[in-house]
């Protein structure tokens, strides 16, 4: 296992997606710092930059179809990069480019972002399940397919729905209601619970060098018992969690 990194040179062109994943996305980036090889966290870290570009659209615009345009123009520059087209001028876009991720899966990323446009909640849990398998889950499963390409994916995908829906009930005491209406806390504890039990089963499996890719899944029980975690306390869990190999 690596030792946690947190520090933050300036010494290259992704520096500043690096910076802008640390502000935005502080558990992935932290995260990230368990990934020895500088390249593939870069790379990884790209994954993340593309991931906060698209989750942002619907907070910045005033109506659903300025959102859909948005999200078209990623989808889009994914697949002009898959046609053969230079990359759009855009650091993400050019980052994602030259990792060699998937371009169709990152198409597929904007496109399941088009959810995010609907004001109104999801009404079952497989419609939850199957949002949070398209956002959280894709980028977990990209961001283990780049550290360990032989990684069998599925072993991410209950991390994945525990870390995805401790968000979704993040984003509710924020004000932006998108579980079912009549889910409790104690619902969604249950829920995070299980994919918890679940994904410590599955996570034997996973490479030790693609585990970084899964360790945020270790935050997703204190996220939902009621409050916000510190930066320490953030860097202890994931510590545990990459010692342990367990989330």
């Amino acid at each position: 296992m690596t030792t946690l990194d947190i520090t933050h040179r300036n010494d290259g062109p992704d520096t500043d997606l690096d910076a802008l994943v640390r502000r935005v996305d502080p558990d992935r980036w932290l995260a990230s710092r368990f990934i020895a090889d500088p390249k593939a966290r870069a790379d990884v870290i790209a994954l993340y930059a593309f991931n906060y570009e698209l989750a942002r659209v619907a907070g910045g615009v005033s109506n659903a179809l300025m959102g859909e345009i948005r999200l078209t123009w990623w989808r889009e520059a994914m697949d002009e990069i898959a046609a053969g087209q230079p990359a759009r001028k855009h650091p993400t876009v050019e980052a994602v480019a030259a990792a060699g991720y998937p371009l169709s899966a990152l198409a597929e990323m904007a496109e399941a972002r088009m959810a995010d446009l609907e004001a109104a909640p999801f009404d079952t849990e497989g419609e939850v399940l199957a949002y949070v398998d398209a956002t959280a889950g894709a980028v977990m499963m990209l961001a283990a397919w780049r550290l360990d390409p032989k990684a069998d994916l599925h072993a991410v995908q209950d991390a994945a729905r525990a870390y995805g829906l401790a968000g979704l009930w993040r984003l509710k005491r924020a004000g932006v209601q998108r579980l079912p209406a009549d889910w409790t806390g104690a619902d969604v504890r249950r829920r995070v619970d299980a994919a918890r039990a679940k994904a410590n089963a599955a996570l034997k499996t996973l490479p030790v060098a693609a585990f970084p890719a899964a360790a945020p899944a270790a935050l997703a029980r204190a996220q939902t018992r009621g409050r916000e975690l510190g930066e320490l306390e953030t860097r202890a869990r994931l510590t545990w969690a990459v010692a342990t190999g367990r989330v």
